[in-house]
C-alpha cells in the first residue's frame, strides 16, 4: 500500500501529515516555514518521498464559509498547480478544510498546549485533520460501492 500526504498550505507556515503504510492512522510530521517561497516546501516534499512512499497527495483548500473562494483558495490552487506539474504521476486532491483550524485549536485547548508552541504546531495538527477527513470519506465511498 501507498502513503498519503496531507498539506496544510498557509502564507508563512505549512503543515504536513502522513498515513501508516496501510492508510489506517494519520500523524503530523511536521510545520515547514514557508519563507515567501514555494520552492522551500518543494524542496523538503522531495525528500519527504524519498523517506515515503506516496501516491496521493492531499492539500486543504481554504473556501470562504459560504463556499466560495478566498484570496487563499486562490493562492493555493496555484500551489496545486504546481504540485501537478511536478508530480504527475501521482493522485493530487483537494479537501474543504474550512473548520480544520478551529479543530485543531480545540485540540490543542483540550491538551492544554503551551501558547508559544501553538503557532508551531497548528498547522501540522490542520494537516492531520485534513488527511483524516480525507481517509474517512475514502472508507465511506468504498463502504457506499460495497453495500
Amino acid at each position: 500500500m501507498m502513503r498519503m500526504l496531507g498539506i496544510d498550505y498557509g502564507e508563512a507556515r505549512v503543515g504536513i501529515a502522513i498515513t501508516d503504510p496501510l492508510n489506517i492512522t494519520v500523524q503530523g510530521i511536521e510545520t515547514i516555514q514557508r519563507n515567501g517561497s514555494d520552492k522551500v516546501i518543494l524542496k523538503r516534499l522531495d525528500e519527504l518521498f524519498k523517506s515515503y512512499e506516496v501516491d496521493t497527495i492531499v492539500v486543504g483548500m481554504p473556501l470562504n464559509l459560504d463556499g466560495t473562494m478566498s484570496e487563499r483558495a486562490k493562492v493555493t490552487k496555484q500551489f496545486i498547480h504546481k504540485l501537478k506539474c511536478k508530480y504527475n504521476k501521482m493522485k493530487i486532491d483537494m479537501m474543504d478544510e474550512r473548520l480544520t483550524t478551529v479543530e485543531a485549536h480545540k485540540t490543542m485547548n483540550f491538551l492544554e498546549v503551551n501558547k508559544n508552541k501553538k503557532k508551531n504546531i497548528v498547522d501540522t495538527i490542520s494537516a492531520v485533520y485534513i488527511l483524516e477527513t480525507y481517509l474517512n470519506k475514502c472508507k465511506n465511498t468504498l463502504n457506499d460501492n460495497l453495500n
